[in-house]
């Protein structure tokens, strides 16, 4: 029950602070204006993006049902793999709640707009990496603390293995 609270906390947390964002930069800009944070490096730009990540199936007339489906098959299969984990794996429970919570982000904007708010401008110079997000960063970050957590578990599997 503790581990539920941990994720109930974390994963809600993540989505307002991602949906607070969003609603923010939704009433406070205009479409592809932009607020440079850190010249040459960071902006915050308001844009929407109808796809995925990079615009993946932006133009898809199916596009719609595909990423309702897929946020919703992932947000089940993360609950799924987070009841079978065991009390002491924080890092993959913290790690869950983050991606979890990242996708109900952006399904909501999906299912609320149509598209995704994007706004986090990370560039040098011209060179810019797509805009992202909150919830992107939620995923992305918990990806890599998922991993990091498999590696973690990998090693000490074995050292269970050798000690016996």
């Amino acid at each position: 029950m503790r581990r539920w609270r941990l994720f109930s906390a974390i994963a809600l947390a993540g989505l307002l602070v991602d949906q607070a964002t969003k609603l923010y930069i939704d009433g406070s800009m205009r479409l592809f204006d932009s607020i440079p944070v850190i010249e040459n490096f960071f902006h915050i730009t308001y844009v929407r993006n109808r796809g995925a990540a990079f615009s993946f199936l932006s133009n898809a007339s199916w596009r719609m049902p595909f990423f309702i489906t897929v946020s919703l098959i992932a947000a089940a299969v993360i609950l799924v793999a987070f009841r079978k984990l065991r009390d002491d794996q924080r890092l993959a429970q913290v790690s869950l709640a983050m991606i979890f919570s990242g996708a109900v982000g952006n399904l909501i904007d999906r299912l609320r707009l149509g598209e995704v708010i994007d706004f986090l401008d990370a560039h040098w110079y011209r060179h810019h990496w797509p805009a992202f997000n909150v919830a992107d960063s939620l995923i992305c970050v918990g990806v890599f603390l998922l991993a990091v957590d498999m590696l973690l578990e990998e090693k000490r599997l074995k050292g269970q293995a050798v000690q016996k």
